[in-house]
């Protein structure tokens, strides 16, 4: 049974080779190579700092190379290299096996045998179309599952870019006063939408109404749109589930239309029939059987394995102190400055990294200006230059993108959770197709979104002599607050300052 031989030669392995302490090589091992006997679809959530490390990939790899049959495996060219260089030619020169690994966008041949690695944009991009191009009941790897959602919908996205318009014009000349007189029409209804970070505003009834009367005055004349993406952007009007916003670029007076769906199951789920399914990744779902997480990807019935974050060697140092103002008050601010100044001058030392996380720009804007006539050019401001001794000041998006190849940090200090904005439009979207349905769309959406920021955020901390600084008093004072202590857990937690904050902790909760 290949259960058997993969627990036995990994198992002689580790120990032979060493190097790698995470406790659950064999049990993973052990569940994909029972999924791919037994055909049976598979999600495993690792926890958030094997996933930051890139711990478990050993073990799925083994069973990959024992299994008889071919396999396709969807991974981030980051990880494809990791794997290529470091996991698989120990594999290799352990099990003795010369299995093919091969990287490609489509599939090698009829007779292929071994594992084809694609990224997740190429998967997608052959898997959803038709015909499909891979043969069936070929076993599929899914690593790093947590962000198919979001690949997806970006992948879905369908958009008019100015120069469209003219090709519109072009192909539909009598009706090119129409087409001018429209795009005037709903320029000047975009540009009245006030200025936010984004950049881009959520289309709305008044130009939803203008399209909708563009594509009607279009398709009577020739009874049809040929151009592929004013078909797409017909089909987005019409269809419910979709959400629209339009990137504004207001030196040049011109836009960007775009359109995805929000639900995003009804294209996946035809991808999960015909053929055994593995997913993995580091922060998945906190319930019990990943219910909303198999509800979002349209995933049915399936075995599902939970692992927990080590409670011995990767407990937070939580600074969490009672009282501060609450985000939305005015007196935040002030509080919030005093904290970080507080937390500056006890752990600051020049051989030390430290990371404020400040999403709002222009509070971000003012911290980094006080902080700069203080510290000087040690203050970064979502620079990847950043050296022992520095101060980097970011947004949650920059840092969880640019944590990797950033000193580790002795200092993460978090302003606010990292709640999605409803100031941005692709998330007022997403709210608004949650309010149509009668879904709650704090508890289905923003809350979800959050927890997955904030464990991907603190993943170089668990282990480390690292202070994690959480300065949003709503942890303590709203029904939610636990479900975000139960992210953090394992941590040693106090509420007040002082050199005990440089010692690691010693307890768990």
């Amino acid at each position: 049974v290949i259960e058997v031989e993969v627990h036995q030669q990994l198992k002689a392995l580790l120990r032979a080779q060493g190097g790698n302490t995470w406790p659950h090589h064999l049990t993973v091992a052990r569940l994909v190579a029972r999924a791919l006997r037994l055909q049976r679809n598979t999600l495993i959530q690792v926890s958030s700092t094997a996933a930051y490390q890139g711990q478990y990939r050993l073990s799925y790899l083994a069973s990959l190379l024992l299994w008889s049959g071919p396999a396709i495996l969807v991974a981030t060219p980051e990880v494809q290299q990791a794997l290529c260089h470091i996991e698989l030619p120990r594999l290799r020169e352990w099990l003795r096996l010369s299995k093919p690994v091969y990287p490609a966008t489509a599939w090698p041949g009829e007779n292929f045998s071994g594992i084809l690695l694609l990224s997740p944009q190429d998967w997608l991009s052959q898997h959803l179309s038709y015909p499909c191009p891979f043969p069936e009941g070929v076993p599929l790897i899914i690593d790093g599952a947590e962000e198919l959602a979001h690949l997806t919908q970006r992948h879905l996205t369908q958009s008019i870019f100015p120069q469209d318009w003219d090709q519109l014009m072009w192909a539909y000349p009598s009706q090119a006063n129409t087409i001018r007189d429209r795009r005037a029409a709903l320029t000047r209804e975009l540009f009245q939408h006030p200025l936010n970070p984004y950049g881009c505003v959520m289309v709305d009834h008044p130009e939803r109404d203008i399209l909708s009367d563009l594509i009607a005055q279009v398709q009577g004349d020739q009874d049809g749109l040929s151009l592929r993406p004013w078909q797409s952007l017909a089909d987005a009007i019409t269809k419910t589930g979709t959400m629209m916003w339009a990137d504004l670029d207001r030196q040049q007076g011109c836009f960007k239309l775009s359109s995805a769906p929000v639900d995003i199951a009804s294209h996946l789920q035809p991808l999960w029939q015909g053929r055994t399914t593995i997913l993995l990744g580091g922060t998945l779902d906190l319930d019990a059987h990943a219910e909303l997480f198999r509800l979002q990807l349209g995933l049915g019935d399936l075995t599902y394995v939970q692992f927990a974050t080590d409670r011995q060697n990767e407990a937070l140092s939580l600074y969490l102190p009672d009282g501060i103002p609450m985000p939305n008050t005015p007196e935040f601010a002030t509080a919030l400055m005093h904290q970080f100044h507080r937390l500056l001058t006890l752990r600051y030392s020049t051989d030390t990294f430290m990371v404020l996380v400040v999403d709002d720009l222009p509070l971000k804007t003012r911290i980094a200006s006080l902080l700069a006539a203080e510290f000087g050019s040690r203050v970064k401001v979502e620079r990847t230059d950043c050296t022992v001794g520095n101060i980097l000041i970011t947004g949650w998006e920059f840092w969880n993108r640019s944590q990797r190849y950033l000193p580790h940090p002795q200092l993460l200090a978090i302003s606010t959770l990292p709640f999605p904005s409803l100031e941005n439009p692709k998330v007022a979207g997403q709210v608004a197709y949650y309010k149509q349905q009668r879904q709650d769309w704090f508890r289905l959406y923003l809350l979800p979104e959050a927890l997955r920021i904030l464990q991907k955020a603190i993943a170089p901390l668990r282990g480390e002599p690292s202070l994690l600084a959480l300065l949003d008093n709503r942890v303590l004072h709203r029904s939610y607050g636990q479900q975000v202590l139960s992210v953090l857990s394992p941590y040693a937690r106090t509420s007040y300052l002082d050199e005990s904050v440089l010692i690691p902790p010693q307890c768990s909760v």
